[in-house]
């Protein structure tokens, strides 16, 4: 039961029950709904069911409810394959039919091209899905905490909570050989939990050479014809049944507008840049992680992409250091979450590529970008969601962009 401490009354009293119908979905995957023009968040409802809800909190311009009863349900509402959905925070769709998963994905990605990126008319395509809607993710990091009162859990957290943890001894948006591996990994972490002074988390990465779970070791992972080695633990997209797919549309937008030359930018271990080996003359990707430059040198080798370089740097330095005229230059961005930094995309508009593709796994500070990349004399062409995360909220987005005529 949640606290009362420091709790607002209005508009609703303390677990006052109210009935509502839900209107849209946010796109942090939750329910909303309204009660005379006020916004109630319900988490794990759906666009056109009745429910009733019991108020936890108010905050200055929405409540937020817990769901007791669907009174009416959506159409498109079905039964979770997890027995924890709604209790672990890792999924927040599996109630939700695929088919209307991909297209709420679409028009959230048009919302926020909207109201933060300014763009009344985005295109945005259908979203593509994932060949697997289940069983997809390559990589799974448990979290746990020191026993307490004999309490050992393994696994996320909770919903709505910032720290507590549910156990989850399988997942089943992991892999079949990840879920395989994990009964034997918790046995092995619960046999010395006693002596745990501290929390930490856990790595199970299928890739090419099984199911590691030394975030150190090198393993070694393909995309198409392109092979990659990184070690366990590195950051690489796990959903491998999805990724050649965004990379080859990613590529193809890129060479589309017929540039020579194709510079790769937040490169990490050189996905784009490698990949694209045989569809430009040269690649260059720039990485601040020197790691990882290093990695993608040696993927090159690996690949015999003579071709491609790798240079270590703050992406803005990539202007300066670039021999590539810019009217004949293709530019791949795929930013950490939070987007490109200011000055970058004044350095970005300064040089102007002809052709921009932005890989995005948050549309939100993607939108945000986009709006000043249109200031600095880039035209809007459309907006290509790909389904990375089936049954969870999260979407990978691509959007192509080209330099406008003077």
């Amino acid at each position: 039961m949640r606290p009362q401490r420091k709790f607002n009354e209005h508009p609703f009293a303390y677990h006052q029950e109210i009935t509502l119908e839900i209107a849209t979905l946010t796109n942090l995957g939750v329910g909303l709904g309204r009660v005379d023009g006020w916004v109630v968040m319900v988490p794990f409802t759906l666009p056109g069911e009745t429910v009733r809800v019991r108020i936890f909190n108010n905050r200055a311009n929405f409540s937020e409810a817990d769901l007791v009863e669907v009174i009416k349900p959506s159409p498109s509402r079905k039964t979770a394959e997890c027995p924890l959905f709604g209790t672990c925070g890792g999924c927040q769709y599996q109630h939700l039919a695929y088919a209307e998963q991909l297209i709420w994905k679409q028009r959230q990605v048009g919302e926020v091209l909207t109201r933060l990126g300014g763009l009344i008319e985005a295109e945005v395509r259908p979203t593509h899905p994932s060949p697997k809607q289940f069983h997809y993710r390559s990589k799974l990091t448990p979290h746990y905490e020191p026993p307490r009162n004999g309490v050992f859990p393994i696994g996320f957290l909770r919903t709505g909570s910032r720290r507590a943890l549910v156990d989850v001894p399988q997942c089943p948006i992991a892999t079949e050989a990840v879920n395989a591996a994990l009964p034997g990994v918790r046995a092995e972490l619960t046999a010395r939990a006693d002596k745990l002074k501290r929390g930490g988390t856990l790595l199970l990465r299928e890739a090419n050479d099984g199911v590691i779970t030394d975030p150190t070791r090198e393993v070694s992972s393909d995309i198409g014809d392109t092979k990659f080695r990184f070690t366990a633990g590195d950051f690489f997209q796990n959903n491998p049944f999805i990724l050649p797919e965004l990379v080859d549309y990613v590529l193809r937008e890129a060479a589309a507008g017929g540039a020579r030359f194709l510079l790769d930018i937040y490169c990490g271990v050189g996905v784009f840049a490698l990949c694209g080996r045989q569809k430009f003359e040269r690649c260059l990707g720039v990485e601040v992680n020197a790691y990882a430059i290093n990695r993608a040198k040696q993927n090159a080798v690996l690949n015999q992409a003579a071709n491609c370089e790798f240079v270590v740097g703050e992406a803005e330095a990539i202007f300066a250091s670039t021999k590539f005229p810019a009217n004949d230059v293709a530019a791949i961005i795929d930013p950490p979450r939070a987007g490109c930094t200011e000055a970058f995309l004044q350095q970005l508009t300064a040089y102007g590529p002809a052709r921009l593709v932005y890989v995005s796994c948050d549309p939100a500070t993607q939108a945000r970008d986009v709006k000043i990349l249109v200031a600095g004399g880039y035209r809007f062409l459309h907006a290509q969601p790909f389904d990375l995360f089936p049954q969870t909220r999260h979407i990978e987005n691509v959007v192509t962009m080209e330099k406008s005529a003077a």
